[in-house]
């Protein structure tokens, strides 16, 4: 993955630099949760007991309140995700320290144990390693990281869970051909729990439910890496963190961007400001669309967003 400087009209090629340490590692992603993975940082080098007789390198929060797993390597090898995945067992085995270590650092937090995401950074992977973790089906994501000389650190994934096909949600009625074609990548879902789309959309008008199937479609179409997860109140879309959160009412669909909402100019009658309100979801711009003319009013918008958590 080269990495190029503009310079003189001319690209200028950057040398990859090592680090030299994972503890360095650590340190820098520890400081920067919230900008890397859109976490929240709970402890660092925790312990687990003689029993267990480990540490785990760092514990956080996602902005949905899941508890978080990363682990460094600064080399590749298979032992980070073994270890991992120790620690992953060990986490749901004691869910009891972690929620106490959680509410030290965040206090009042409620944790929402409907999923755990455990994150693996390291320089490179063995093939072994990534159809190992293809098949064992533990919701684990692998990152890997490059360092440059010019100080910029570069970070990819290259795999998450395998992600499965939801059931189809709107009526073959009120499907188009077009709507068809397009819905076949809309309908990649995460499983979360026991929550799928089909929930969201049950009991809903027809109306409703073609223009949530149009969203979810115009969403997921902004990128192949884009995930549809649904939670129990709303479904979120999201790569590294959130772009969007989806409630589905009776009368309308309420997105959620992770956008200012004091940037959007002009006021739009379909957005509101609820940084400092409670509401389902994440994000502080709240969309209300009602219609197709609001859905074209809120396309830009959506996409705004999607480049913001670096689409």
């Amino acid at each position: 993955m080269p990495l190029f400087q503009i310079a003189n009209h001319s690209l200028l090629s950057i040398a990859q630099s090592d680090l030299d340490s994972e503890k360095r590692l650590q340190a820098l992603v520890e400081k920067s949760l919230r900008e890397t993975f859109n976490c929240r940082f709970v402890a660092s080098e925790f312990p687990t007991g003689a029993t267990h007789a480990g540490r785990i390198d760092t514990l956080a929060l996602s902005e949905e309140n899941n508890p978080v797993i990363i682990e460094y390597k600064k080399v590749e090898s298979s032992d980070l995700i073994n270890q991992s995945l120790f620690y992953l067992s060990w986490l749901n085995d004691h869910r009891g320290d972690f929620e106490i270590a959680a509410r030290r650092a965040i206090p009042d937090v409620i944790v929402d144990w409907s999923d755990i995401r455990v994150i693996c950074l390291a320089p490179n992977y063995k093939k072994y390693d990534l159809h190992a973790v293809s098949v064992m089906g533990a919701n684990i994501e692998l990152w890997r990281y490059r360092l440059f000389a010019n100080s910029c650190l570069y970070l990819e994934e290259i795999y998450r869970k395998a992600l499965r096909t939801a059931p189809d949600t709107a009526d073959a009625s009120i499907k188009n051909p077009v709507m068809v074609a397009a819905g076949k990548k809309a309908a990649i879902t995460r499983a979360t729990a026991s929550y799928t789309v089909d929930q969201h959309f049950a009991g809903k008008p027809a109306h409703v439910r073609e223009l949530g199937q149009k969203i979810r479609e115009f969403i997921t179409g902004l990128d192949t890496a884009i995930e549809e997860v649904p939670k129990k109140f709303y479904v979120a879309y999201k790569i590294s963190q959130n772009i969007a959160s989806m409630w589905i009412g009776n009368k309308e669909i309420a997105l959620y961007l992770k956008l200012n909402p004091k940037e959007i100019t002009p006021p739009l009658d379909i957005v509101r400001d609820v940084s400092n309100l409670g509401h389902v979801g994440t994000g502080d711009t709240e969309v209300s669309i009602e219609s197709e003319e609001d859905f074209e009013t809120a396309k830009p918008l959506i996409e705004k967003a999607y480049r913001q958590v670096g689409g």
